[in-house]
C-alpha cells in the first residue's frame, strides 16, 4: 500500500463547507453540482435532518415540512436521516432510520424516500414491513442499480448495534423489500480479540459516564456497487475486512438465503476500519479510514493506495464521487461524542465537508 511517510499529508484536501450546528454524516452531489447533506438525530439539536447547501447556507430540503415529523412513526416526514444518495438518474434518495437516538423503530419511521431534483418534490415513499425493518434495525447506507428489474433495485445496510445485521433489498418499482445475509458472520462486527480499532491514539470503545468501557458492535455499514453491477461490496463498521456478494443473488427473492450466502467473498484485509465506501466507473473502490485520517482507494487488481491523508479528516464518514471529478467527504469527529468519552463531548466545531480530485484526466461519472 502506498501511503504517507510519518504523518505527512498526502493529496490535496479542499474545504467546501463548515458546519457550526449538528454533526453531519451523509453527503451527495447531483450531476449538476447541487450538494446535499444530512444530520442524524443523535443528541444534537437538528433543525433539519436533510439540507441543501446554497450559497454557503444550509437550507432545509425539500422543505421545512418534510423536516418536521409528528412522531417517530411519521411516514410523511423525515424522522432521523442517516444517508442521502443521488442515483444514476440524478434523483435524490433519502434513507430515514426512523430511529432518533437509536431508539427502537416503529412502522412508518424507517423508509426510503425519492425526491425529484427537477421539481424539488417528493415523488416516492417506500416504507418497510416489520420483518424487514426490525425494531432493532438501523438503516445506514444505500446504493442503487437501475439496470435490474422494471425500475431498479436498492441495497441498504442494517448496521444495528444491538440486533441482527444484514442487507435490505428494495424493488423500486413495487416497493417490495426483503432481508439478505440476515445476521451472516460477514455482516457482524469483529470481536475485540480479532480487531481493536484506534482513533487519535486511543482504543475506540463505548465509554459511558458510569461503568466500564465496552467494545462497539456496529455491523454492516459501508456499501458500494461494482462498476458492472455484478458485486455488492460491504463492510461492518468494526472490522478491517472487506466483503462482496453477488448482486444477482441478492436481487432475486426466489434465491434461498443459503444460496446467497454461498456467493459471499472475503475480499481481504483493508488495513483500516471504514465508515464509508464509494465506487467509480473505472472499477475502483474508495474507503474512508477513520483510524488514519485518510481516504484509501482500492484498484480492480486489489491493490490499495492512499488517495488523501490529512489531520483535518477527523473521522471521515461518507463520500460522494461527483461528475466534477472530485470525491466529497464529510469529517464529523464521531468518535469524540459523549458516549465514547465518558459523557464528555470532546467535539470541536466546526465540522467539515471536504473534496479532493480523484483524477487529473477525464471526469468519471459517479455511480448510484
Amino acid at each position: 500500500m502506498n501511503g504517507p511517510v510519518g504523518d505527512e499529508p498526502v493529496g490535496e484536501l479542499e474545504l467546501v463547507h463548515t458546519f457550526t450546528g449538528p454533526m453531519p454524516t451523509g453527503v451527495s452531489v447531483s450531476h449538476r453540482g447541487r450538494i446535499f447533506v444530512n444530520f442524524p438525530k443523535w443528541g444534537d439539536e437538528v433543525p433539519a435532518t436533510v439540507v441543501e447547501l446554497r450559497d454557503g447556507r444550509e437550507v432545509p430540503y425539500p422543505d421545512q415540512a418534510w423536516n418536521t415529523p409528528s412522531g417517530d412513526d411519521d411516514a410523511g416526514a423525515f424522522v432521523s436521516v442517516q444517508s442521502i444518495v443521488v442515483d444514476p438518474a440524478d434523483r435524490l434518495w433519502v434513507v430515514d432510520t426512523g430511529s432518533p437516538m437509536f431508539q427502537p423503530t416503529k412502522p412508518g419511521g424507517p423508509k426510503l424516500v425519492r425526491i425529484d431534483l427537477d421539481t424539488d418534490t417528493v415523488a416516492q415513499v417506500i416504507t418497510f414491513p416489520q420483518d424487514v425493518a426490525l425494531p432493532t434495525t438501523y438503516l445506514n447506507d444505500v446504493r442503487f442499480d437501475l439496470r435490474r428489474g422494471e425500475a431498479g433495485v436498492a441495497y441498504i445496510t442494517d448496521s444495528a448495534d444491538s440486533g441482527p445485521n444484514g442487507i435490505i433489498v428494495v424493488d423500486l418499482a413495487s416497493g417490495a423489500s426483503w432481508r439478505r445475509l440476515h445476521d451472516h458472520p460477514s455482516t457482524k462486527a469483529e470481536p475485540l480479540k480479532n480487531y481493536r480499532p484506534f482513533v487519535e491514539g486511543r482504543p475506540l470503545m463505548s465509554r459511558p459516564k458510569d461503568g466500564p468501557p465496552t467494545p462497539m458492535s456496529m455491523g454492516s455499514d459501508s456499501i458500494a456497487i461494482s462498476a458492472d453491477g455484478s458485486r455488492l461490496y460491504y463492510a461492518p463498521l468494526i472490522s478491517r475486512r472487506l466483503y462482496s456478494v453477488s448482486a444477482e443473488a441478492l436481487a432475486d427473492p426466489s434465491v434461498t438465503q443459503e444460496a446467497v450466502a454461498a456467493t459471499v467473498v472475503d475480499e481481504g484485509d483493508k488495513a483500516t476500519g471504514s465508515d464509508g465506501l464509494e465506487s467509480d466507473d473505472a472499477g475502483r473502490i474508495y474507503l474512508t479510514s477513520y483510524e488514519h485520517n485518510a481516504v484509501l482507494r482500492r484498484h480492480p487488481d486489489g491493490q490499495y493506495e492512499t488517495l488523501v491523508h490529512d489531520p483535518r479528516l477527523l473521522w471521515p464518514d461518507t463520500m460522494s464521487v461527483a461528475t466534477d471529478g472530485h470525491l466529497y467527504v464529510t469529517a464529523n469527529q464521531l468518535h469524540r461524542q459523549p458516549q465514547y468519552q465518558r459523557g464528555q463531548d470532546l467535539r470541536r466545531k466546526p465540522y467539515a465537508l471536504f473534496r479532493t480530485r480523484i483524477d487529473a484526466g477525464p471526469v468519471l461519472l459517479r455511480r448510484g
